[in-house]
C-alpha cells in the first residue's frame, strides 16, 4: 500500500495509522495464524512468550510522565504482569533474551512511543477472537489467558478512549511521521519475535 501521510491527512491519527500500517499488520496476523498458535497449549505458550517480549520492549512507556499526561489511564493499560502470570500458569519461566528493550526509562521519544502504544492497544481489540480460540484448549481469563481478558468497560470502549486521547495529541507533521514509523517498527518487532518463536 502506497498511501501517503498527506493523502490521509483529513482522517484522524488513529485512522491514518490503520491505513499506513495495514501491510505490516496484515503480514503479522497471517504469520501468527499460519503458526497455529491457538491450536494447542504449547503453541499458545510460544505466542505468550512473543507477547511478553514485545511488552517488555515498551514496559517503560507506562511509567513515563509525559505519556501519562497525554494518555489518561496509561499506567493501568500495562499487560506485562498479566502475561508473566499466564506463562507461570503454563509452567513457563519468562523467556530469556539478550535484547535491550526498545524503550528504557528516561529515554523515550514521545511520538515514536505513541506509535508503539497504538500497536499494543490495538492488539486488545483482536484479543476477543483469540479468547474464544484459547477457551477451546482449556485457558481462560483466570488461567493462562489473563492478558487476553477484556477491560472492565469492554474492548471497544477501552479502544475508543485510547484513540480519542491519541487523536487529541498536538503534533507537527514530522512528529506525526515518527508516530507512523513507530507503529510500523512495533509491528516489525512482533513479526521478528513471531518468526523466531512460532516457527
Amino acid at each position: 500500500m502506497n498511501t501517503s501521510v498527506s493523502e490521509t491527512r483529513s482522517d484522524s491519527r488513529a485512522a491514518r495509522l490503520k491505513v499506513l500500517t495495514h501491510d505490516t499488520h496484515d503480514r503479522l496476523d497471517t504469520s501468527i495464524m499460519a503458526a497455529a498458535a491457538f491450536d494447542s497449549v504449547e503453541g499458545y505458550a510460544r505466542f505468550a512468550e512473543v507477547q511478553y517480549l514485545f511488552h517488555r520492549d515498551l514496559d517503560a512507556l507506562y511509567d513515563d510522565a509525559g505519556l501519562q499526561a497525554l494518555l489518561p489511564g496509561l499506567a493501568d493499560r500495562r499487560r506485562s504482569g498479566l502475561i508473566a502470570a499466564d506463562l507461570r500458569d503454563l509452567g513457563r519461566g519468562l523467556p530469556e533474551t539478550d535484547d535491550v528493550p526498545a524503550f528504557t526509562a528516561g529515554a523515550v521519544d514521545g511520538p515514536t512511543a505513541l506509535g508503539w502504544l497504538y500497536v499494543a492497544e490495538g492488539s486488545n481489540m483482536g484479543a476477543a477472537l483469540l479468547r474464544k480460540a484459547v477457551a477451546k484448549i482449556g485457558l481462560s481469563d483466570d488461567y493462562g489467558a489473563r492478558h487476553l481478558a477484556p477491560a472492565e468497560e469492554g474492548p471497544a470502549a477501552h479502544w475508543r478512549a485510547f484513540t480519542a486521547a491519541l487523536n487529541a495529541v498536538s503534533l507537527t507533521d514530522e512528529e506525526d511521521a515518527r508516530v507512523i514509523s513507530g507503529a510500523n517498527a512495533a509491528f516489525a518487532r512482533v513479526q521478528a519475535l513471531a518468526d523466531a518463536r512460532l516457527g
